[in-house]
């Protein structure tokens, strides 16, 4: 397979899979830790033992008892992908090689991982570790993973 066919079946991934990775994750997703993040949650009235750095002069203003401000905090994720690319991979239908579909299962949860602003890395592996890509974000990083 030369360069310009792969480069037109990468091409052909982007595409297909682009619409499957937005119906698939819609949502960003937050931490269920509370602290000191920079995401506004809510405003709760104060009980004993909380910091009082984070009471709401406003609203305690307002309804003359103390209330304060809870942040969420957020994380990203690092996905990391590991890909067997043994010589098992080259079995497959007329239609699709266990390869291909691989490379597409890779690309979907690639892209949905990017979308929501999350770094991915790869090993690629057989009876040793061939090839490890380390996680970083960006779609150009995800054209070269599927490469």
């Amino acid at each position: 397979m030369d360069q310009k066919e792969i480069f037109k079946k990468v091409r052909k991934i982007e595409i297909k899979t682009r619409g499957l990775s937005n119906q698939l994750f819609s949502g960003e997703y937050h931490s269920v830790f509370k602290g000191r993040g920079m995401a506004f949650s809510e405003v709760r009235e104060y009980q004993y033992g909380d910091d009082i750095r984070n009471i709401d002069w406003n609203v305690t203003a307002r309804y003359n008892h103390p209330f304060i401000k809870i942040f969420e905090e957020e994380r990203e994720l690092t996905v990391m992908l590991l890909i067997d690319v043994s010589g098992s991979n080259s079995f497959g239908t007329q239609m699709q090689f266990k390869q291909e579909l691989i490379t597409e299962i890779a690309a979907v949860i690639s892209f949905s991982a990017i979308q929501n602003n999350d770094k991915v890395g790869v090993i690629f592996f057989s009876d040793k570790i061939e090839k490890f890509i380390p996680p970083q974000k960006g779609t150009s990083h995800i054209l070269r993973i599927i490469r």
